[in-house]
């Protein structure tokens, strides 16, 4: 017998279906032979099971007085009934094993959407009490600071608009009639006007703190408000003098002053808008807008300032006038000396108290230009205290000289220091506008404070935008530790019972159930470990208005 099965084992080996790794009958072998005599009939037969990539195949041999008489081969009875299930299939609910359904991130769907109140409101024409019967639930508040909020299932408060409104196609004509009253109430001046009043009346008290402290009555606004007036009485002074005088030099320190006092209450407007409350419109605030007023105070002073006296100067070389008595010229000017040394000291001490409040020098201070109305008139006046010395000086070297050519060079160099002055506040302007990054220092302190939790493993891409006002917009792509996320979820679970949990799990649906419903526990917990570390870098940094985190 062991001779016929060593050849029949050597010719199925031939057959493509047959695993090539079919092991020869050894020790080491899966092969099993039985071989039995059969007690009825004096045929003797002899069975081979051969694993094969289809299963196991069952070789039954027939002998008949040592020949070969049949061969019979068919599949085992196991990997029959295994691929017709269990006896008892129809009840056990495992039976036959489902085939997991897997996630298409092309597929747009709001069947698992959550819905606040107001947009439930809003979106979908409910009132309050429409929404008393649904199912709500508590989900983290997108503001840090702020408790959890109540939501809604999308699809229950979808289905109930279309209970109340009696069809999807009324609440849609519903919704299209009262946008349009909405868009036509918006533009009612008086409805506008009495909305602003009642906003008003609604945050008075705050408002006019946040005012006091940062508005024109904060320190940018004193200096802003004081060199306005001083400027004023200046123009009308020096408007005086050159009527009287017709000198050049006096023409452009006129010019020169009401350039001035126009900028200054630019500034001053851009001051007001610029503690504006953020809305729809600008989500991030006005804060710019000192930016803004800025740089178009710096081309004011270019085009008006500077251009007027470059213009009177070179009339003055191509026309020379007759000298005239400069006596009162000379008092004005050193009443506007004393007066512009006087604002000049104003803005140079609210500088230095404000970059000893950010612990910067007082030239980095103001070459950053992080209070740019402060530093516009700082720059101005000291151009006017420079422009009132070249004055005074070419009006003297005029009169000594009975010449007008001097004054006329007097004006010259007023307009070149006035073009100076406008280019350095355009400047340093523009980059703020265009996203000017914080300090090297400061953004590596705020990621050391960030990289030092004990949640992230790693920080990428970091950007720190300085907004003005004093605001910095923080962003950085973080990479969170995975397994301090999951160890901090589980501290707060009793692991004895899930264990049993487990151990209780017959069906997959029941393991999917319990991994979706601890996975989804695990990414709120995430939520709230952003919110602890963006409330921890606001309180140690507050000056961080906006903290972005985006997880890698």
């Amino acid at each position: 017998n062991k001779r016929y099965f060593r050849k029949f084992s050597t010719a199925l080996l031939t057959f493509p279906h047959i695993s090539p790794n079919l092991r020869s009958l050894s020790t080491q072998n899966v092969l099993r032979v039985k071989s039995k005599e059969s007690e009825e009939t004096p045929e003797q037969k002899s069975t081979l099971e051969i694993n094969t990539k289809a299963g196991k195949l069952v070789v039954t041999t027939s002998l008949d007085e040592q020949a070969l008489k049949s061969v019979t081969i068919e599949k085992s009875k196991e990997d029959a009934n295994a691929s017709q299930g269990p006896a008892n299939a129809s009840e056990d609910p495992s039976w036959p094993l489902k085939k997991r359904i897997r996630v298409d991130f092309n597929r747009s769907s709001l069947e698992r959407n959550f819905i606040t109140p107001g947009r439930a409101m809003s979106d979908f024409l409910l009132k309050p009490t429409d929404l008393e019967a649904l199912v709500k639930t508590r989900r983290r508040s997108p503001h840090a600071t702020e408790p959890p909020i109540t939501v809604y299932w999308r699809k229950d408060v979808e289905a109930r608009a279309i209970e109340v409104w009696g069809s999807r196609e009324n609440l849609l004509r519903e919704c299209l009639k009262r946008e349009i009253e909405k868009k036509t109430h918006q533009q009612n001046v008086f409805t506008v006007k009495r909305r602003l009043r009642d906003y008003r009346r609604e945050i008075g008290s705050r408002t006019s703190v946040i005012e006091s402290e940062t508005g024109l009555f904060g320190t940018s606004g004193k200096v802003v408000l004081t060199a306005i007036g001083i400027n004023a009485t200046n123009f009308l002074f020096k408007l005086f003098a050159w009527v009287y005088t017709g000198s050049n030099s006096m023409f452009a320190e006129c010019i020169h002053s009401l350039a001035d006092t126009i900028n200054q209450l630019i500034l001053a407007y851009g001051i007001h808008k610029s503690n504006q409350i953020a809305d729809s419109d600008h989500p991030y605030g006005y804060a710019n807008m000192k930016y803004v007023s800025s740089l178009i105070s710096g081309v004011g002073i270019f085009c008006v300032g500077a251009g007027l006296s470059f213009y009177h100067g070179i009339m003055g070389l191509v026309h020379p006038e007759v000298v005239q008595d400069y006596s009162m010229a000379f008092l004005i000017l050193a009443g506007s000396l004393v007066s512009e040394g006087a604002t000049l000291l104003v803005a140079v001490n609210a500088i230095r108290k404000s970059a000893k409040a950010s612990q910067m020098s007082f030239r980095e201070y103001v070459v950053r230009g992080h209070d740019p109305c402060v530093n516009v008139v700082l720059t101005e006046d000291t151009a006017a205290v420079a422009g009132v010395i070249v004055a005074g000086s070419c009006m003297g070297l005029a009169a000594l000289l009975h010449s007008s050519i001097p004054d006329a060079v007097g004006s010259l160099l007023v307009g070149g220091i006035l073009g100076g002055v406008a280019l350095f506040i355009i400047h340093t302007n523009v980059n703020a506008l265009v996203g000017r990054s914080i300090p090297q220092n400061n953004l590596n302190q705020m990621n050391t404070e960030l990289e030092s939790d004990v949640m992230i493993r790693a920080i990428h891409d970091v950007k720190g935008i300085d907004m003005g006002n004093s605001l910095v917009r923080y962003k950085a792509e973080v990479d969170f530790d995975g397994r301090e996320l999951t160890r901090s979820y589980l501290d707060k679970l009793d692991l004895n019972s899930m264990l049993d949990e487990v151990k209780s799990f017959t069906t997959i649906d029941e393991v999917e159930s319990f991994m979706l419903k601890h996975g989804e526990n695990i990414v709120d917990l995430m939520g709230g470990e952003i919110d602890r570390i963006e409330l921890k870098l606001r309180k140690k940094y507050p000056e961080i208005r906006h903290c972005d985190l985006e997880i890698l």
